[in-house]
């Protein structure tokens, strides 16, 4: 039960953040495209790297992985909201955004997952 409270602490102080960075870059930047949620999915996958590294680094145990990756991230992450963008992007016919989108997405989404790992090697 203790495990359970780690991710639901962790997924609530992430789903609040991201609604908070959502209203504070906002939408439709420019024609359509999902700046917000891009930009969510790359800090989300940096602080994956990042928090990963330090759990590891500092040996600590498991409730760290619990409320930060698995909790804070996955309540950070909008992979739901990407997918949703997506459909959108295409019902609209921004054919040439949405490559951009999912492209750039899952690019810089590894590249930002390996970064924040090594702000901590």
């Amino acid at each position: 039960m203790k495990e359970i409270l780690y991710v639901f602490l962790g997924g609530g102080i992430g789903s609040v953040a991201r609604y908070l960075l959502g209203k504070l870059v906002g939408s439709g930047w420019p024609m359509d495209f999902p700046l917000a949620t891009f930009l969510t999915n790359i800090a989300g996958c940096f602080l994956v790297g990042l928090s990963g590294a330090w759990i590891v680094r500092h040996c600590l145990q498991e409730e760290w992985r619990l409320l930060l990756v698995v909790g804070l991230c996955g309540g950070f992450t909008t992979f739901s909201t990407f997918g949703k963008e997506s459909l959108a992007l295409m019902q609209d016919g921004h054919i040439l955004w949405l490559c951009l989108y999912v492209l750039a997405s899952v690019a810089f989404g590894i590249v930002a997952v390996w970064a924040g790992s090594k702000v901590i090697a």
